[in-house]
């Protein structure tokens, strides 16, 4: 335990890694709360007990129809108790869970799928049509199973959901090599041989989750048993939160991230926390769940928190059932923080909003404000087993106190390594003079004598939207596959709700009149080959970009121009707005 960490909890906490997968150290805490509620979905509530026997089922479901332990399992689904109870059963087998984002385009899984060598795909009916498209570009056998949201709502829900998707997904799906969810359940329900019992292994891979790595291209990161295992102890004892009868928690990141896995579903489950699942929201539906539901914690990114600030119909609504808000995806102004922290306080909640830092190489977060101390620009202080150092950027060599470098860390959720790339592996994790191995996490950043951590920038470019990482190169990949295209450059753009939103660049190819009509040719290309939240919001044709001293495109000087004009714009729109008019009483 670090000592400096100590300093600033009241007690000190020894933490005990114990040698289980996921799946065993979820069942070993749920033998203490079996009615205890595990997740509810829509008003539908699962207690412990009955997830663990879904959890069994699905583990048969799967055994049945050939996975075995090291086979992947992708995983491209909304937060939906098929997900979690699907997760948890490739664990339960010992096979590799692969999470990737529904709204992934189309080239996108392919890719997944080819990487991981995935031989299932759990998918929702209105991602059907796509999976198939996906799956003809793979070079392997791919099962599909076909899972619907009405398999899991509440019984008097049930028919008017079907009443109202009448006809929606009615082809589907094609018997050759797909099952539907109930379908595949009843495979599990025949199946009569006993589960293998699996033995925990340090160094096995357990998930997969996608990140752009040091170089800003895709890369599969493989985490183990104990990273995940780690992740959720740690974060229990830095977010102290101790094991209350009833605590729950709304659970709006989603599954592919590890900040929604990793914190807002394994953490949870660990402590005997309800997950409240919710497969999609809007900022309006956000708020109002939040009145209804009453969690006690709820975990988002600095997008949702500054839309939650503007929300009508949160006016009059009384907080106090609030014990942890917690933020993470992204930096969380100083501006921001004061504004929700009053915002809290003016509704009754006794809690500050506590910001996160951490990356998908390490699951999730791996350092986290105090609740007892807040320094403003900080990201706190590492968790406990977890060291933080500042090095110089490209080196192993460590800088004084105060002074900015490249942020390493070292702890026990620490990925295995990225999935079949050993030479971005070595170039990330690297052994350093007190003989421990460091991730490096791409950032820059500070200590300060007390051991806090200061987020600085990002030595990769990269850009944060909506609390998602989208890599300027992919974007730029598939625009320069256009013909009419010469070159292209991506940057991010400031933007009051998303933080940043994506514009691209284009110089197009001689002769080529930029004109709408190419524009739009460009745009629908991006939409079958780039996801959804990645998506560009605009196209700017240019006679030429802007370059450095040694030829390259000069993005930062078109971050620079970008930004300035939406400055003067809302410097403009400020300056025209007129002052209202005071009424006198009578």
């Amino acid at each position: 335990m670090n000592e400096r960490w100590e300093h600033f909890f009241d007690e000190k906490h020894e933490i005990d890694y114990p040698q289980l997968t996921m799946f065993q150290l979820v069942k070993k805490n749920a033998a203490k709360y079996p009615d205890e509620v595990a997740y509810e979905f829509i008003g539908k509530k699962t207690t412990y007990r009955e997830f663990l026997g879904k959890v069994e089922l699905t583990a048969k479901a799967l055994t049945s129809i050939g996975i075995r332990e090291g086979d992947a399992v992708t995983i491209c689904m909304p937060n939906c108790p098929q997900a979690i109870d699907t997760f948890y059963a490739v664990n339960r087998i010992g096979a590799i869970a692969n999470m990737i984002h529904p709204l992934s385009a189309e080239s996108e899984i392919t890719f997944y799928l080819n990487i991981s060598n995935s031989k299932v795909i759990l998918t929702l009916d209105q991602f059907y049509e796509k999976i198939v498209a996906a799956r003809e570009g793979c070079d392997h056998t791919v099962i599909i199973l076909m899972a619907q949201v009405s398999d899991e709502l509440p019984k008097y829900l049930e028919l008017p959901y079907k009443i109202k998707n009448f006809g929606k997904y009615s082809n589907l799906p094609n018997q050759a090599y797909s099952l539907t969810w109930k379908e595949f359940l009843h495979y599990g329900s025949k199946f009569p041989l006993p589960l293998p019992k699996i033995e925990f292994k340090v160094d096995r891979t357990a998930v997969i989750l996608y990140s752009g790595g040091t170089t800003g291209t895709t890369k599969g990161i493989m985490l183990s048993d104990l990273n995940f295992n780690a992740c959720a102890l740690q974060s229990s004892v830095a977010m102290e939160v101790p094991y209350e009868k009833g605590q729950k928690i709304l659970a709006v990141m989603p599954l592919f991230h590890g900040f929604g896995l990793g914190i807002g579903i394994h953490t949870c489950l660990v402590k005997g926390i309800c997950c409240d699942l919710i497969p999609q929201f809007t900022v309006k539906t956000y708020a109002q769940m939040l009145v209804k539901k009453k969690p006690n914690f709820i975990a988002g990114v600095p997008t949702l928190y500054e839309a939650l600030l503007r929300t009508k119909g949160l006016e009059l609504a009384n907080l106090s059932f609030l014990k942890g808000m917690y933020s993470g995806g992204d930096s969380l102004s100083v501006e921001l923080k004061t504004k929700v922290d009053k915002f809290l306080k003016d509704h009754g909640a006794k809690i500050q909003v506590r910001e996160g830092y951490g990356t998908t190489e390490c699951v999730t977060a791996s350092c986290l404000t105090p609740s007892n101390d807040y320094r403003p620009g900080s990201i706190g202080l590492p968790y406990p087993d977890t060291t933080y150092i500042i090095c110089e950027p490209g080196t192993t060599k460590q800088v004084p106190v105060g002074e900015e470098g490249e942020i390493c860390l070292n702890g026990p959720s620490v990925m295995l390594g990225y999935l079949k790339n050993e030479e971005e592996t070595r170039q990330t994790i690297q052994k350093h003079e007190d003989g421990r191995y460091y991730l490096h996490t791409g950032d820059l950043g500070a200590m300060d004598a007390d051991g806090f951590v200061y987020f600085k920038q990002r030595i990769k470019r990269m850009i944060i939207s909506s609390g998602y990482n989208v890599y300027p190169s992919q974007i730029e990949n598939v625009i320069d596959a256009n013909p009419k295209v010469l070159y292209s450059c991506v940057i991010g753009v400031k933007d009051a709700y998303k933080m940043q939103k994506v514009k691209a660049f284009v110089v197009l190819k001689p002769n080529v009149v930029p004109d709408d009509s190419v524009k739009e040719e460009i745009l629908s290309y991006c939409r079958k080959h780039i996801a959804k939240y990645a998506m560009p919001y605009d196209i700017e044709f240019r006679d030429e970009l802007p370059k450095t001293l040694v030829g390259k495109v000069a993005y930062r000087v078109l971050e620079e121009e970008e930004n300035a004009k939406i400055d003067q714009e809302i410097a403009k729109a400020a300056s025209e707005k007129k002052p209202e008019k005071k009424t006198e009483k009578k």
